[in-house]
């Protein structure tokens, strides 16, 4: 998938993008935890992993 299209997607929504990327995993679940507690973390989190 386009690159830019994920980073978008990481700021909007990031599990679907951590999960896109990386499917079903510890990622993921760190994921969907750092966005339930605050939702800036996981965004960063997702761009992260979408960009490494």
């Amino acid at each position: 998938m386009n690159k830019v299209v994920m980073i978008v997607l990481a700021i909007l929504l990031p599990p679907v993008a951590v999960f896109l990327k990386n499917g079903v995993g510890k990622d993921l679940a760190i994921n969907i935890l750092l966005c339930l507690l605050f939702f800036l973390p996981g965004v960063v989190h997702a761009i992260w992993l979408v960009t490494k």
